[in-house]
């Protein structure tokens, strides 16, 4: 890699998954020389970075929590406040950006001194966060950072997961990618023990614990991990397909459910809204913030609940 900036920055996006890395595969991801990659580790701590090194034909780096927050020049209320602020955001307060604030909040976390740690763990149990419509289950943001820590590190994991009606089990997965999809984050992994992929939901898994070794990453079928989670979803039974014509602009519904729903074109002020859904609470919420007219398509069972939603608030507005 020619570039000594790019080379910098890959140098230490690699070092921020926190793992340690051997010095002869750590210079062959960069393909350098490992001498080239002790000069780049020296920038590193020239700039604030607290990488520790082990020496001899064995040795390697890891990038370690250090005494003070490294550059982007953060003061500690600085700090803290972005930390939070990104816990917030994955728990889905910004709609479109849970994803987003996972991967930065794995990256802030590794790098905090123990004491803003305390002070962030302080704050999070003091406070409840609230979704935009709430309704999603509550998350452990330390799952969340676990397990995005895993993905970017490909590193093996191990936890407990409870199925939909089935016995709590242990699993042994490659970790490939979270996706925020409806009102849940899903965990998309190779399942070792099954020899295939597999999704999990998030908020049924407990004690992510990685276990050190490394992978090299599968292909998901497809390439998209959001799309293939999404036609698996949709072959799960007992859902319910939506499907509403709504007379607002495309726009308009995409700013209030973000990516939590699928939003398709008919014409300039008028769209089809499309969920699959275990829960008619959900689509009915969406309506009743939406006030526009709207066409319900299916399921049946949907004008029920809205029918029914819409007697209860004419009767408490009496």
């Amino acid at each position: 890699m020619a570039n000594t900036s790019a080379r910098m920055l890959r140098l230490l996006s690699l070092l921020q998954t926190h793992r340690y890395w051997p010095g002869a595969e750590l210079a062959d991801r960069l393909e350098v020389s490992p001498r080239t990659l002790r000069r780049d580790v020296d920038r590193l701590r020239d700039l604030g970075y607290p990488v520790d090194a082990n020496r001899g034909a064995a040795g390697g780096y890891q990038l370690q929590a250090g005494a003070a927050v490294p550059p982007l020049l953060l003061d500690d209320d600085e700090a803290v406040a972005i930390a939070v602020g990104l816990r917030t955001a994955a728990a889905g307060s910004v709609a479109g950006f849970e994803e987003t604030s996972v991967r930065a909040l794995a990256k802030v976390i590794q790098l905090l001194p123990p004491r803003l740690r305390r002070r962030i763990d302080a704050l999070r149990t003091a406070t409840a966060p609230g979704g935009i419509f709430g309704g999603g289950p509550t998350l452990d943001a330390e799952v969340l950072t676990t397990l995005a820590l895993a993905c970017r590190g490909e590193e093996r994991l191990r936890f407990a997961y409870t199925p939909r009606g089935r016995e709590t089990a242990a699993r042994h997965a490659e970790p490939h990618r979270l996706v925020s999809l409806g009102r849940n984050w899903y965990l998309v992994a190779w399942d070792l023990d099954r020899a295939d992929w597999r999704s999990f939901r998030v908020d049924r898994l407990t004690d992510p614990a990685p276990t050190g070794a490394r992978f090299r990453p599968r292909e998901i079928p497809g390439g998209d991990p959001v799309a293939w989670l999404r036609s698996r979803i949709a072959t799960i039974p007992n859902r319910y397909d939506v499907s509403v014509l709504l007379q607002s602009p495309p726009e308009q519904v995409r700013a209030v459910v973000g990516h939590w729903a699928k939003v398709e074109p008919v014409q300039a002020d008028t769209c089809r809204l499309r969920m699959n859904v275990d829960d008619l609470g959900w689509p009915v919420m969406v309506l009743g913030v939406m006030g526009v007219p709207f066409t319900i398509e299916s399921p049946p069972e949907l004008r029920d609940r809205a029918r029914a939603a819409g007697e209860a608030l004419l009767r408490g507005a009496a």
